[in-house]
């Protein structure tokens, strides 16, 4: 009776019957994995934000603690302050009204289109998603550029250099472009699960479309809305493209957080300087996460 009794409480405890050594055994190879590549570099990071560490010369051999100093020196640093306005115009500008807008007016007009023009958009949508970083911003050169680009050519504007004169619109043009597939795709999941008794209601007692979104459709999706809001601000704040297409020029006009952070580390050589403004960039995402979960536990 005593060993039924344990043998119970071990299955009760351990459904599988691997036992605690068999089972830590299985996710050993998880573990590992997310200690060398999450864990370390977290933890790395953290220590060489609090020192003077540079990629070459003594401090690369034998760094001294330097506390929060380069904390401070970033917080009073002019081009940090004007890469994280910049970084907050891009991901406001991109993000949260560019695919948030043009992703939702993309499944929200597909919906009733004809299988193949909903197929052939979706198609070309996603492939501006897909392909590699690159291959996007050498496309993008080809369309903004000063003699002979695609758009000078469609207004008749020759020569105007547009990833000089206006470098954050061409950025934010280009991520919303770039970015819209994952809102279009997410609204069109959220779409199929609105009731549509309540959109034929809404149309019989002749609802505007801007009143049955505001009224019917939004209700519905807000947590989607706050979902997607939530992942493509997190994305296009870590986002290192726009290097790809003004390396931050000219004059630290397009300079967002993660090509500051580049510059920094690997042009400049400081590493610790650019590990203490990772770890702000960091507590910035943080914050963002924490304002979206609060709003969507209050959705609940």
């Amino acid at each position: 009776m005593t060993e039924r009794r344990g043998r119970a409480r071990r299955f009760a405890t351990d459904v599988a019957g691997l036992g605690v050594s068999r089972a830590m055994g299985f996710v050993a190879p998880a573990l590992l994995l997310i200690a060398v590549f999450l864990i370390f570099p977290a933890l790395w990071t953290i220590y060489i934000g609090l020192t003077n560490y540079e990629l070459t010369g003594p401090n690369a051999v034998a760094p001294q603690l330097v506390g929060i100093d380069n904390f401070v020196n970033a917080l009073n640093d002019a081009l940090f302050q004007n890469s994280l306005w910049l970084t907050a115009l891009f991901v406001l500008g991109s993000a949260v009204i560019g695919q948030n807008i043009l992703g939702f007016v993309l499944a929200w007009t597909l919906r009733k289109a004809k299988p193949g023009l909903r197929r052939t958009v979706e198609s070309l949508v996603l492939l501006a998603w897909i392909l590699p970083s690159t291959v996007v911003a050498y496309l993008w050169f080809a369309v903004l550029d000063r003699d002979g680009g695609t758009l000078n050519s469609l207004l008749g504007s020759e020569g105007t250099a547009w990833l000089v004169e206006y470098p954050m619109l061409s950025l934010i043009v280009f991520n919303t472009w770039r970015g819209t597939a994952f809102s279009m795709l997410l609204y069109s999941s959220a779409l199929a699960a609105v009731p549509p008794s309540q959109l034929e209601t809404a149309r019989v007692v002749g609802a505007s479309g801007w009143q049955t979104v505001r009224d019917i459709v939004f209700p519905h999706i807000r947590g989607h809305v706050l979902t997607n809001t939530l992942l493509i601000s997190l994305w296009t704040a870590n986002d290192f493209s726009p290097f790809l297409l003004t390396a931050g020029g000219p004059n630290h006009a397009s300079e967002t957080l993660p090509v500051f952070i580049y510059r920094q580390a690997l042009e400049g050589g400081q590493l610790g300087y650019a590990s203490a403004i990772s770890l702000l960039l960091l507590l910035a995402n943080l914050v963002v996460a924490a304002v979206y979960l609060w709003l969507l536990r209050r959705k609940s």
